[in-house]
């Protein structure tokens, strides 16, 4: 074995010990988010005060993808491993210090905007609740933003200090963040909701509270680096300037599925109340395989990407660069497959099992359950997205994928507008599945036709291996699945256990399958 062959197999042994990290890091947050969300669901279900909570967290949380993971991050990370490979520790601090404070600043002018302009928001994102004249609903929804908007301030500076530590190979810290909400909010709900007036405004403080605490968090790691930041205006900095040309494309491209959500929103608000809770509780089960691998393996990948890209510009660098794109997409389609099949058979199952008490009621199971089953089509195309895209990102091209992005988006448009008359919330869930596999393909394209991203061989016996194992796993799936009337007869620990067994089941069958056609997990590492 060659030298170059033996870095690279250690590089990606690296990559799979950090993926391994982070998708444990994000599986606790994960668990602790669910447990959230069963909590919401308990108190409140799927009634008028989650459609307006949902509402007041989804506006910053739209705003965050911009700011935070997604344009700023994508446009920040690449500039910083490159100082950090070419520059001195001093000016990687004096970049850091300049970017805090420049995106402080904006963060601070776009916060307070929000905050006073909230009827102006909620107007527009919730435009049904006007047109409906839904008066209680604008006015505990415009509240409600007043409190959760300034989570945008805090939960983008958090994200800026998880750039860095990830940029520094500081993974865990970063993924284990967030669990911090997930905790804020289901004290809140339990112990701070029977003291408000209103109770949902329990979560509204929460979310808060929740902030200050994530921001907080990460300080003393970024001590250890020697990189906490003291915020300087850098407008003219070099650095300053190319992360923020990369970014404004960026800001759009990266962000396609947020606009696609708050499309959804908008038209939702026109809907039936309850279709917003209900698409929120599915969006959340879709996302979760969408974090634990889609969402991981591209934080893990894109400094990675970054490095290759800066290296040497020989050949070994652009091979090294297409065979990480090759290895994250073969980890998307192993995990993302029997995902994806799992959450489209299961959906009622699943929902029930995790939401059905309370306040929620057999007809929200049954609803929401239609919204999964339209998200999880589209879960391997999220995934693709979420892997392709660093392959751009990390050579500072952000131009191509909002040129793909627009695409994606408009088709996203039209395609709600037609799946909306006759499937309702389901429809909108189809349309955002439908735009991220047309993304997805986009992106593909583009880094296959520049040359940058070559499938390696055994992509054919690798797929037809997958095909058998799902196969084995769908049929598992068929003759274990008791239906959806014995679920609901089911207490909630049966529900959770008979879950627990069939996943478990699932997973043993899939990995057995896969054995016995002749895949060996080390590929994921070679």
């Amino acid at each position: 074995m060659s030298e170059t062959t033996t870095e690279a197999s250690a590089g990606q042994r690296g990559l799979l010990k950090s993926t391994g990290l982070v998708s444990m890091m994000t599986m606790i947050s994960r668990v602790f988010g669910l447990i959230r969300d069963m909590v919401i669901a308990n108190f409140f279900g799927a009634g008028l005060a989650a459609d307006v909570f949902f509402l007041a967290f989804r506006i910053p949380n739209l705003f965050r993808r911009l700011f935070a993971e997604g344009a700023f991050s994508q446009a920040f990370i690449p500039v910083l491993a490159e100082y950090k490979e070419k520059r001195t520790r001093a000016e990687v601090k004096d970049l850091v210090d300049k970017v805090s404070g420049t995106l402080g600043l904006n963060l601070v002018l776009v916060t307070l905007l929000g905050v006073v302009g909230a009827e102006l928001v909620v107007s527009v994102f919730a435009a049904g609740y006007v047109y409906n004249g839904q008066e209680h609903k604008l006015a505990l929804a415009v509240t409600m933003l007043r409190l959760t908007f300034p989570y945008l301030l805090l939960i983008s500076m958090t994200a800026f200090c998880g750039a860095v530590l990830n940029t520094y190979g500081r993974f865990a810290a970063p993924a284990f963040t967030p669990v911090l909400l997930n905790l804020s909010l289901i004290l809140c709900a339990v112990y701070l909701r029977p003291h408000m007036a209103e109770p949902v405004m329990a979560l509204a403080w929460g979310v808060l509270i929740a902030g200050v605490a994530q921001l907080t968090f990460q300080l003393p790691f970024l001590a250890s680096e020697g990189l906490v930041p003291v915020p300087k205006l850098g407008f003219r900095d070099e650095g300053v300037k190319k992360i923020l040309l990369l970014m404004l494309p960026a800001l759009f491209g990266v962000s396609v599925g947020q606009i696609n959500l708050l499309i959804d929103t908008v038209l939702a608000s026109f809907l039936e109340t309850g279709s917003l809770s209900w698409l929120y509780y599915s969006d959340r089960l879709m996302e979760l395989p969408l974090a634990l691998f889609g969402i991981t393996i591209a934080t893990v990948i894109l400094p990675s990407l970054s490095k290759e890209h800066h290296g040497n510009g020989d050949a070994n660098s652009a091979s090294d660069f297409s065979d990480t794109l090759n290895w994250a997409m073969r980890l998307v389609f192993l995990f993302g497959i029997p995902a994806t099949l799992a959450l489209i058979y299961l959906a009622d199952s699943l929902i029930a099992t995790l939401f059905y008490h309370g306040e929620m009621s057999v007809r929200d199971v049954e609803m929401a359950s239609l919204s999964l089953m339209a998200y999880g089509l589209g879960l391997l195309g999220h995934m693709l997205v979420k892997v392709l895209a660093p392959g751009y990102f990390s050579r500072q091209d952000t131009r191509t994928p909002v040129r793909y992005g627009v695409i994606a988006l408009v088709s996203n448009i039209v395609l709600n507008l037609i799946l909306v008359w006759e499937y309702k919330h389901a429809g909108l869930a189809l349309a955002t599945s439908l735009s991220a596999f047309i993304n997805a393909g986009l992106l593909f394209y583009g880094l296959a036709r520049g040359g940058i991203l070559r499938i390696q061989p055994g992509w054919p016996v690798f797929l037809a291996r997958l095909l058998v194992a799902n196969v084995a796993l769908l049929a598992l799936l068929v003759i274990v699945d008791p239906g959806i009337q014995k679920w609901l007869a089911f207490g909630f620990w049966e529900r959770f256990a008979v879950m627990l067994l069939i996943c478990t089941g699932g997973v043993v069958t899939y990995a057995a399958s896969l054995l016995l056609v002749g895949y060996r997990f080390k590929e994921a590492v070679r």
